[in-house]
């Protein structure tokens, strides 16, 4: 089955999910977690295969002990049963020392393969282009950092341990009991048949199962996220209702879908149960008719019953890790579907002549909605503070978006140097172009490791430097200083937490920063505080202000005028008022709105009253 993005999507909506890695790719992920500890591996081998050497003894030697008794031809039975019972007991405590021995190097193999594909799904997740990140739902890739990956990491630690433990068992056993006699021990295994039909059965079902409801669980997630990012709109809207109408949709969708993996695993559990017991049966009954016949001793029988009696305990634990190992897998295939995600070839983008970006004739739909904006025309000079204005719906933090390289237009281009901005690796995007709005994110971690997210090898002077130069003087006075760990142990109110990501685009020292309205949804004091930070970053960069408060666009060198997604006027504060066009109308607009007191927020379109 080939990588894809998601044949379905569980809540019936159109599908957004991120690709699905296909066996091929699955394959080659295991194998190389293999290759990459292959000490670990070897030795887990080897001593689980010495256990399992070491537990095929007993079960031989009481079948000697029997036929020692039934004989009657020893002349010192005692002393031989003694001697036979202390190997017995040797090699079943060294059974045991060696099993524990090789559950230790698996488990510490488990643990350095979960780290290895975290922190190879990190670096994945960092790579993607932002474009895509935003096209995608968040509970998708919110769910493959959480919820998939701890699955994955947990089957690691415990399943391959064991199944390798269980899984040599078998092959020894198997190979014993054949060894022993092939008659009991083709009976033995043909009894196993009913076992392998029953999982051949639940296999062919389980991966699309397993898939759908991990792809269900990621459209849960996405519900969630969204609500919690959204209280505000939603109580403001009152739709509180139609987001409870949709979370309950995706928790019917989710039932259903564990229910499926449920009905599996209430149909695999008990025909195992029964399927292991058939072997030791039949070969009783077969063993009781060859015995008969004089074709094989009493101990015989009794050595090979014990041998698939002791297959039962492995082949149970291999029957249950099973189960969980379907949910593993479709948990790694989700994991390994990043590396299928399809990106701009950016070995051959190149690198941007200069710092001009211009933007052609650009047309941009959300999905498969109209065009919101029109042909839109502009050139961003290096150094230029450009402020973008219109009315709410204009279009303006659309076209920032695409500015920042998040968004990729329908048609057109919008390029930086020659090259497509949105085609940028994200490396090399952060160093060109970043978008500031008034969100910001600080990590539970060092404020050291906070900033280091913008430029890694940024030493401790580069980040007090950094710190200080948009007066974050309460995170760089932390009682710790760098060392201090943020989030849970030290949480930073809003204006430390907004400086502490002006701090951060200060280290990646892009040319053109984009603002979003930056410091629209802050108290005053705060607003103030930050804007005076906001003014050090911005000093000899490349500025674009998306100013729904026009006193924002009011000192720029150019204003950029958007109606209804078109770029109607460009030109100076003064030009533009002297044009008497739609700039003047939405400054004068705004103008009575905050002489009279009111909040001018938002900009309503002012000639609405003339059409």
């Amino acid at each position: 089955m080939n990588g894809h993005a998601g044949t379905a999507d569980p809540t019936g909506a159109e599908d957004r999910t991120l690709p699905v890695a296909g066996s091929a790719r699955l394959r080659a992920a295991v194998l190389g977690e293999l290759r990459a500890d292959r000490a670990a591996v070897a030795a887990m081998l080897l001593l689980n295969a010495a256990a399992a050497g070491a537990g095929l003894v007993a079960p031989w030697l009481l079948g000697r002990i029997v036929d020692v008794v039934s004989a009657g031809t020893d002349p010192d039975p005692l002393g031989t049963i003694d001697v036979l019972a202390l190997i017995v007991v040797v090699t079943t405590v060294a059974q045991i020392v060696l099993s524990r021995m090789a559950l230790g190097v698996g488990y510490r193999f488990g643990e350095r393969s979960a780290a290895r594909i975290r922190e190879r799904l990190l670096d994945r997740a960092l790579a993607l282009p932002a474009a895509i990140v935003e096209a995608s739902d968040r509970g998708d890739l919110i769910s493959r950092g959480s919820t998939d990956a701890t699955v994955v990491a947990t089957a690691l630690r415990r399943a391959v341990p064991e199944v390798a433990v269980a899984s040599v068992q078998v092959v020894f056993l198997v190979a014993a009991v054949l060894a022993l006699d092939p008659r009991l021990g083709l009976c033995g295994l043909g009894c196993l048949a009913a076992m392998g039909v029953s999982l051949r059965w639940y296999l062919r079902r389980a991966r699309s199962a397993y898939l759908h409801e991990a792809r269900a669980g990621a459209a849960l997630a996405d519900v969630v996220t969204s609500t919690a990012r959204g209280a505000r709109t939603i109580e403001a809207l009152a739709l509180e209702h139609e987001r409870a109408a949709a979370a309950e949709k995706v928790i019917d969708v989710v039932r259903s879908a564990r229910l499926r993996t449920l009905r599996l695993r209430t149909v695999l559990f008990p025909s195992v149960d029964i399927a292991l017991a058939l072997p030791v049966v039949g070969v009783l009954l077969a063993g009781a008719a060859l015995n008969g016949a004089g074709l094989v001793t009493l101990g015989t029988v009794i050595a090979a019953t014990v041998y698939l009696r002791q297959l039962t305990t492995p082949l149970d634990t291999l029957m249950l890790w099973v189960e969980q190992l379907q949910g593993a897998a479709a948990a790694l295939a989700r994991l390994e579907g990043l590396a299928e995600v399809p990106v701009p070839d950016t070995t051959r983008t190149g690198t941007p002549r200069d710092d001009r970006i211009e933007v052609r004739n650009v047309h941009y739909a959300y999905g498969a909605g109209p065009d919101v904006l029109h042909g839109i025309d502009l050139v961003i000079r290096p150094g230029e503070r450009l402020a973008i204005v219109g009315a709410s719906g204009a279009g303006k933090s659309t076209l920032g978006r695409l500015l920042a390289g998040l968004d990729r237009p329908r048609t057109g281009t919008v390029d930086v140097g020659g090259v497509p901005v949105a085609d940028l690796p994200p490396d090399r995007l952060r160093a060109q172009v970043v978008l500031i709005t008034q969100d910001h994110h600080v990590f539970d971690d060092t404020v050291r490791d906070n900033l280091r997210l913008a430029r890694p090898d940024a030493g401790d002077r580069d980040l007090l430097r950094a710190l200080a130069a948009v007066g974050a003087h309460r995170v760089a006075d932390l009682p710790e200083g760098l060392d201090s760990v943020l989030g849970r142990e030290t949480e930073l109110d809003g204006a430390s937490a907004q400086q502490l990501s002006l701090a951060r685009v200060v280290l990646a020292d892009p040319h053109t920063l984009v603002l979003d309205e930056a410091t629209a949804l802050l108290d005053p004091t705060t607003a103030r505080s930050t804007e005076r930070a906001l003014a050090s970053v911005l000093e000899g960069r490349t500025v674009v202000a998306i100013a729904h408060r026009l006193q924002t666009a009011r000192e720029a060198d150019r204003i950029a005028v958007l109606h209804e997604g078109r770029l109607v006027e460009l030109g100076s504060h003064r030009e533009l008022l002297a044009a008497d066009g739609t700039y003047a109308l939405l400054w004068h607009s705004w103008r009575s709105g905050d002489e009279s007191g009111a909040d001018p927020e938002p900009l309503h379109d002012p000639t609405a009253h003339h059409r």
